[in-house]
């Protein structure tokens, strides 16, 4: 019995053992091989999801039948091949993407996510990956159409929740109705073209894309002039979050990102406007 007990006994210590071993060894990298990457899927030209692989789309693992593509697929699935992973897809509201990265559920967001130190005390950030200047749209036939500089702008606006958009650029606008923000991107895009809002605050990827589904909208650029929207580098440099300590998985991206510049991003942004669904 005595015997049997210490055998019992040095079992379990063996497997605590294990166990703690594993503890430290979980937080790097991509340990299955496999990149499980968070994104929203409704967020054209970045994201959004499709019936079929067309364009190179890939399965939704959390959504049967669905498929994933847009800049961001493309990108990741660049990451992917560059490091040999597999990529795995999962379809996640948008506030859940950072908690998602720090609880470990996903390995990465590749999101559209702006790199705020507010993000950044949270998570790491590997890139950018892309460069999103801050643009307005209206209506072609709004008298809006004809600013120049966001003093020009007034009446009701909005944009979408969780983002500088909303956060920081709309309360620049001295005659903005700052109206509740909108859950995605396509609910903001709508919101203008019903006629619910003068207009919208948004990335210039956003803008391109929308008016390929919105053709009746135009594209306020204030960029270069002394009445453009006040941000930070870091608010426009767009970036992939990874686990906060997890510096293999974001040195491993960085160094795939790092041989490309900003025409190669831009190059493959309109390739992802070209392919995006029009509903």
């Amino acid at each position: 019995m005595l015997r049997r007990m210490f055998a019992i006994a040095l079992m379990l210590v063996m497997m605590m053992t294990l166990a703690a071993c594993g503890q430290k060894a979980a937080p790097s990298g991509v340990e299955d091989g496999v990149l499980t990457v968070g994104m929203e899927c409704a967020y054209a030209p970045y994201n959004w999801y499709q019936n079929d692989d067309a364009n190179g789309a890939v399965p939704i693992s959390n959504v049967p039948g669905a498929f994933a593509n847009g800049y961001d697929v493309m990108m990741a699935k660049k990451l992917c091949e560059a490091n040999g992973w597999e990529l795995e897809v999962k379809k996640m509201d948008w506030d859940a993407l950072v908690p998602a990265v720090m609880n470990g559920e996903i390995d990465c967001a590749i999101a559209g996510q702006s790199m705020t130190a507010q993000r950044d005390e949270q998570v790491d950030f590997a890139g950018p990956y892309l460069y999103a200047s801050i643009v307005c749209l209206t209506r072609q036939d709004s008298p809006l159409a004809a600013a120049t500089g966001k003093s020009q702008l007034a009446g009701k606006c909005t944009s979408q929740s969780g983002t500088i958009w909303y956060d920081a650029c709309l309360p620049q606008i001295p005659g903005a109705e700052i109206q509740p923000a909108q859950d995605t991107a396509p609910a903001m895009l709508m919101a203008l073209a019903s006629g619910n809002v003068d207009f919208v605050c948004t990335d210039i990827p956003t803008a391109q894309g929308a008016l390929i589904v919105f053709p009746e909208l135009t594209i306020l650029n204030f960029s270069g002039t002394d009445d453009d929207f006040e941000v930070s580098q870091e608010e426009v440099n767009i970036g992939i979050s990874v686990r906060d300590g997890n510096t293999e998985l974001k040195e491993a991206m960085d160094k795939v990102l790092s041989t490309m510049t900003a025409d190669d991003f831009n190059a493959l942004m309109a390739e992802a406007v070209l392919v995006q669904p029009i509903e």
